[in-house]
């Protein structure tokens, strides 16, 4: 708790962060995604899924080496891998508390479009209680992890990385967060030892409920 007293922007990532791995949203997306660069590149189904993989891995996202390499537009790309089922979803009212009972200021901040994050936050009971929602979109489409993209964010949010922590699940994007100097926590089922992770918990409840 003492390591967290000075914070007052509280910064969280969204997917397998602000509901657990095991809802597996991201099974739904990955088939949208490889079904989007079929379509778009004119590929079969294999190199369609290792276009996604090697992209996700070099950029961040699939989407900016489709920007990148291919002048792919954002938009439909967007709308259509985000047109998922959140039907199986769970509200989570203990981590709607403890959310609602930090002191300062609380945003979502997502590689995902704003629109996609609401849903995701109503299907959790988790919507209402943040400041403000990031998405893709108001970063240029530039990803996390690019530093760039975090301060384009932090500047129209008014955020403060020296009194900010920053809640993700991809240890990634944790590196730019600790070199502007906020507190990085990695909310993930597996601990990963990094100089950049100041904490891991793979419970973001309990974690939280150790601030408030």
């Amino acid at each position: 708790m003492p390591a967290f007293s000075h914070i007052k922007h509280w910064v969280f990532d969204l997917d397998n962060t602000l509901y657990p791995p095991s809802d597996r949203l991201f099974d739904q997306i990955e088939v949208r995604m490889t079904d989007f660069v079929m379509t778009a590149l004119n590929v079969d189904e294999k190199q369609a899924n290792y276009l996604r993989q090697h992209y996700w891995q070099k950029y961040g996202t699939t989407l900016t080496g489709l920007m990148d390499e291919h002048g792919v537009d954002p938009a439909p790309y967007l709308t259509h891998v985000h047109d998922i089922s959140m039907s199986h979803m769970r509200p989570a009212p203990a981590l709607a508390e403890r959310i609602s009972a930090l002191p300062g200021r609380k945003i979502v901040y997502t590689n995902g479009t704003a629109p996609y994050a609401e849903r995701v936050l109503r299907a959790r009971g988790l919507d209402g209680i943040f400041d403000a929602i990031y998405g893709v979109e108001h970063a240029n489409f530039r990803p996390k992890p690019e530093r760039a993209a975090f301060e384009t964010i932090f500047s129209k949010d008014g955020t403060i990385p020296s009194s900010a922590a920053m809640f993700e699940d991809d240890t990634r994007n944790l590196i730019a967060p600790h070199a502007m100097g906020m507190r990085t926590i990695h909310v993930a089922p597996e601990q990963s030892r990094q100089d950049h992770i100041h904490y891991h918990t793979s419970d973001l409840t309990t974690f939280l409920s150790q601030l408030v």
